[in-house]
């Protein structure tokens, strides 16, 4: 197996299990936040995808995001979280963005949907070569980093983190919380 199709198998596997995760989460489960400094599922979700979609449409295959191309105005998420910038270096702080955001679930996983399929469509565009190309990730504060580290570190780990935060908050709330 190539280190191309195994991030795309990865990624895949994340895809569902965060999808397994938010089955049968409602509106008022998903924006219910609770004490302390946890925040709302529907906040959670949204970083996930619109980071990826970010993340693969705009960093890795040099293009236009969904959110910001045929996708616009129509993710499901009232607001976009802060992203990272130059202007704005370092990892933003989502907490404000993520107490305040609205989500419609429908839209939202339609277009989570449509992210996860143009990111293995870009994916499946990479060769083996194309893993090590450097990107400058100093906005964020990691430097210069390969495609392939930031597909299997950030991006694939952000998943998993944040599928155990939906989880947890699922459980709070008492719903079955990681799918069978």
């Amino acid at each position: 197996m190539t280190r191309v199709a195994m991030l795309r198998e990865q990624l895949r596997e994340a895809h569902q299990f965060l999808e397994g995760t938010m089955e049968g989460v409602t509106p008022d489960q998903a924006h219910w936040t609770p004490a302390g400094m946890a925040l709302p599922i529907g906040a959670h979700y949204g970083h996930i995808v619109i980071l990826e979609d970010f993340g693969i449409g705009a960093i890795v295959a040099g293009g236009t995001p969904l959110f910001a191309g045929r996708r616009a105005g129509r993710t499901g998420f009232s607001a976009l979280p802060p992203l990272p910038s130059p202007a704005s270096p370092g990892i933003p702080d989502f907490g404000e963005w993520a107490r305040a955001v609205k989500v419609d679930l429908p839209t939202a996983r339609g277009y989570a949907r449509e992210v996860y399929e143009a990111s293995d469509r870009s994916l499946a565009s990479l060769d083996e070569a194309a893993l090590d190309r450097e990107l400058d990730l100093s906005a964020v504060g990691v430097g210069r980093r390969t495609v392939g580290w930031f597909l299997s570190n950030p991006l694939l780990g952000n998943v998993g983190m944040h599928c155990g935060e939906i989880s947890c908050l699922k459980g709070l709330q008492g719903l079955k919380g990681y799918p069978a």
